[in-house]
């Protein structure tokens, strides 16, 4: 689970921090107390900081990038709790994830009935052929190396000798800590018609919010991410 660490989520606190420059812009230079000097001073810093937000709130964050705080423990070890991250938006407007890449993405219903952000890496794409089995992840038949995960997964999946083909836009997701990730090996829900569990492991292409970069805090854990 990703959650964002942005303060001004809603669109009116980001109406209302804006208006709230503008307004002091306007006042500053009726305030006969100040000198021209200082009031030029006052009304540079006022400028500066009306284009940094109109910058951050109206082209950086929603189409370029955006900070995410990690929350749990689903990404151990490359992701740790507390790790604050920044996630380029811009990169899957001119092509797909791809698999070993760290993706933040809106929950499907299979995974979350609340609308909640999720971090996971993508581990196939459309077309590919996916299972788990002997303590490794395996895409079209060959067993992947996966350096980063926390340790092999102590499950099975889908079924012995079985596997799931990705279909056309949708991506197959799964945590680093793998025996311990609400990911897409988990992802479906209980049909009360049939009494039995159906699985939905994938995640739609139009879900992926953008490609997580770099941790920027803590300090001792800044880096780049995989």
């Amino acid at each position: 689970m990703a959650q964002n660490w942005l303060a001004f989520d809603n669109p009116w606190a980001i109406i209302g921090l804006i208006a709230g420059i503008v307004s002091i812009r306007v006042v500053v230079p009726r305030i006969s107390t100040l000198n021209r000097s200082a009031r030029a001073t006052v009304l540079e810093f006022l400028d500066s900081g009306l284009v940094a937000a109109l910058l951050v709130f109206c082209l950086l964050r929603p189409f370029v990038i955006q900070a995410f705080f990690i929350p749990s423990g689903s990404m151990r070890p490359t992701l740790l709790e507390g790790d604050r991250i920044l996630v380029n938006k811009f990169i899957y407007f001119f092509r797909d994830p791809k698999p070993g890449e760290i993706v933040v993405f809106n929950a499907p219903p299979a995974a979350s009935p609340d609308d909640k952000d999720f971090i996971k890496r993508v581990v196939g794409g459309p077309g590919d052929r996916i299972c788990v089995r002997e303590g490794a992840l395996h895409r079209n038949g060959e067993a992947i190396i996966e350096d980063y995960i926390a340790e092999a997964p102590r499950y099975v999946w889908p079924n012995p000798g079985g596997a799931v083909e990705v279909p056309e836009g949708h991506l197959l997701v799964m945590g680093d800590n793998r025996n311990d990730s609400n990911d897409s090996h988990k992802w479906g829900y209980w049909d009360q018609k049939t009494g039995r569990w159906l699985s939905r492991p994938f995640l739609p292409r139009e879900n992926v919010l953008g490609k997580a970069m770099v941790v920027f805090w803590p300090p001792h854990r800044i880096r780049l991410l995989n």
